[in-house]
């Protein structure tokens, strides 16, 4: 039985995607010539994610079945006063689970660009970003240290901020990708101060040498204060993963990164950017176990995602931004459950989610594609006759994403709800409240999603802006003729679009039934994860309730979840298919809250014209007072000031006429003798 595996092996995963992302950056734009054609650079670009997804799914029946392990040094780039920096592998169950999820949706992703941007001028680069995305996840969750984390940590916010801003002559895109940069520099300043502390006290960056030092780290005080140096160093983790998964109150970058092409809101929504938070905590267990302070305030903010995320979906017309609201209420719930710690639900949430999000996603952009770039849903209906294939998967996608029985998000989901009910850390009460809420918010939203594109009165006809499409950006003389497509009927996606449709939907019902039992309650995490069940025995509580995964379904009919989650598609159904006039006058009963939730709580007014405002003007107080005043104005100007007024005071002494220097020895001499005369003797 191998107990190893090739470290040749596992480089190869993330490099074939980089080589790809190389090949087709360089050789299939501009940059090189535009040497190879868009077939080529497709082929490259999936043959590299191919070729990584492979090695994956061996590197995880290897780790599963047969118990394999690897956790080496490939290179070390330095060394300073005995800290290492390096690169290096670490693979256990989380580093496999992880690395089949991102390399199978991004496969599916790559597959579904060849349909959906084939019009599109930067088709090569697009392909280029997103295979080098790949390589930058893959790096991050392969490392065996916080220095090769972080390098993988930045390399995907670096992307990201490329692939928001694809359409880089699109006004829209090019803010939301420097709010998406920006943004997630403030949760890396966190970030960096949690690594740094590391570094400082445990004198190593590698996460076995951490681990071994966590009793030693948890006996000692920030410097200078009394605050425990664990709790520091876990919240300002934490706030790196407020950051990249998009937590209140800097979730406010991922609602606008929609502004990217909808591949690219699948991949970063689903597998890659903003699980790189939820994999980071739950790696760091070891450290989160100490601080029961860090574990509350990681609950706490997780259940104000879930709740008041879900709530903004509501009102959201654009079918990408209700799967954007989606996605931030379903990082909350995987964040809640790290903060109780069940760390092994909250990657098993992580998975299963990747798959449906994405699946809903990619339908989604196979609804724009057919209704020729149109995103508002209520210029939709009735497109389940004209589209069957992308139906059938968005109804599967929405039935997973809102917890029915026997669906992977049934598993994970209620998982997370019934840990958070078992935990006793402070906050635990009302992170119940917010999950349980919760439920009935997503499937509200989610079958108003469903309900109001699929079913119903056809409406694309009358849509009173056929402009407001998904490619508006530099090249958008490629759909100029969207417009005059506006009136004709929706048509179904090609085969590149649907086949990732069909292959994502297959897990979206399979993969909780499946995996259940060995992810939560068996010992695929054992090594990888690691929890004080004597202080938190949250995981004990589920393993006891736990009969089989087809009881558990069956047990739903008697628990409170799934009859929130049937209220709400009641609700919808009755709403948008039959009283459709009632939301309406909803609306205009409550337009307070709308224009609260429509205004996102005002937070963006609120970073617009508080924050960014008060840092301007801090800015220019710096600028005026400080470099031109000070630096400028005194420092600099000044003493060339002084320097002249010396200089002109001494240029009346230096005349060059004899007779004036002899006049001055002859007074000096005086002054002399004068001095002696009155003051010596």
């Amino acid at each position: 039985m191998s107990q190893t595996l090739s470290a040749a092996t596992l480089l190869a995963v993330p490099l074939a995607p980089l080589v790809g992302a190389a090949l087709a950056g360089v050789l299939g734009t501009a940059l090189g010539g535009n040497r190879i054609g868009r077939g080529l650079s497709h082929t490259l670009t999936i043959l590299g994610v191919l070729v990584a997804f492979v090695l994956s799914a061996l590197t995880l029946k290897s780790v599963a079945v047969e118990g394999a392990r690897f956790n080496h040094t490939l290179y070390e780039w330095m060394v300073v006063g005995g800290l290492k920096m390096e690169i290096g592998f670490l693979i256990d169950g989380l580093t496999a689970l992880m690395m089949c999820v991102v390399t199978f949706v991004s496969l599916m992703v790559h597959i579904y660009t060849i349909g959906y941007m084939e019009e599109d001028a930067g088709y090569n680069r697009f392909f280029a970003y997103i295979s080098l995305f790949t390589f930058s996840m893959l790096m991050l969750v392969m490392s065996n240290n916080l220095l090769q984390l972080f390098f993988g940590w930045e390399a995907v916010g670096l992307v990201s901020y490329l692939l928001i801003g694809f359409w880089f002559n699109k006004p829209s895109a090019i803010f939301a990708n420097m709010k998406a940069f920006l943004v997630n520099r403030v949760g890396d300043f966190g970030f960096i101060l949690g690594i740094g502390l590391i570094a400082a006290f445990a004198n190593t960056l590698n996460y076995a040498e951490v681990f071994a030092k966590a009793g030693q780290l948890a006996t000692l005080t920030l410097p200078g204060t009394g605050w425990m140096l664990v709790t520091v160093i876990c919240i300002g983790l934490f706030v790196g993963a407020m950051g990249k998964s998009a937590q209140f109150p800097l979730h406010v970058w991922l609602p606008d990164s929609m502004e990217g092409p909808t591949p690219i809101s699948a991949l970063i929504h689903a597998a890659t950017m903003v699980t790189a938070g939820i994999f980071m905590v739950a790696r760091m267990s070891p450290l989160f176990e100490l601080s029961d302070t860090a574990l509350s305030f990681v609950m706490v903010i997780g259940a104000i995602t879930a709740l008041f995320m879900g709530f903004l979906g509501i009102i959201q017309n654009d079918i990408k931004r209700v799967v954007a609201y989606s996605t931030l209420s379903q990082l909350g719930y995987m964040t809640v459950a790290l903060g109780a710690s069940a760390y092994s639900v909250a990657v098993f949430h992580l998975m299963t989610h990747a798959f449906f999000k994405a699946l809903l996603f990619l339908a989604a952009g196979s609804v724009i594609m057919g209704l020729h770039h149109n995103q508002d849903i209520r210029w939709m209906g009735g497109v389940r006759k004209h589209m069957p294939i992308t139906w059938i998967t968005s109804l599967l996608g929405s039935l997973a994403l809102i917890g029915t029985p026997l669906f992977a998000g049934f598993y994970s989901k209620d998982s997370i709800i019934e840990a958070v009910q078992a935990s006793h850390l402070a906050g635990a009460g009302f992170a119940y409240f917010a999950v349980l809420v919760g439920v009935f918010v997503t499937a509200f939203y989610s079958f108003r999603l469903y309900f109001l594109v699929f079913h119903g009165a056809e409406r694309y006809d009358h849509n009173p802006d056929a402009h407001a499409d998904d490619h508006a950006h530099a090249d958008a003389h490629a759909h100029a003729d969207h417009g005059d497509h506006a009136s004709h009927a929706p048509h179904e996606s090609p085969w590149v679009v649907t086949v990732p449709l069909i292959l994502l939907a297959i897990p979206s019902v399979v993969i909780g039934f499946m995996t259940i039992q060995p992810l939560l309650f068996g010992d695929f995490f054992k090594d990888a994860i690691h929890i004080n069940l004597e202080r938190h025995p949250v995981m004990e509580e589920l393993a006891k309730a736990f009969h089989g995964a087809t009881q558990m379904a069956l047990h739903a009919v008697f628990t409170l979840p799934l009859w929130l989650a049937l209220a709400g598609v009641a609700l919808a159904y009755y709403l948008y298919l039959v009283n459709t006039a009632l939301p309406a006058r909803i609306q205009a009963a409550l337009m307070p809250l709308y224009r609260l939730l429509d205004n996102k709580y005002y937070l963006d007014w609120f970073n617009e014209h508080v924050l960014a405002a008060g840092a301007r003007a801090v800015g220019l107080g710096l600028w005026k007072g400080g470099d031109q005043g000070l630096i400028d104005g005194t420092l600099v100007n000044g003493s060339w000031r002084l320097v002249g007024w010396f200089s002109s005071v001494a240029r009346l002494l230096q005349t060059g006429y004899i007779y004036h220097y002899a006049f001055a020895m002859i007074v000096g001499v005086f002054v002399l003798m004068t001095y002696f005369v009155w003051f010596v003797h």
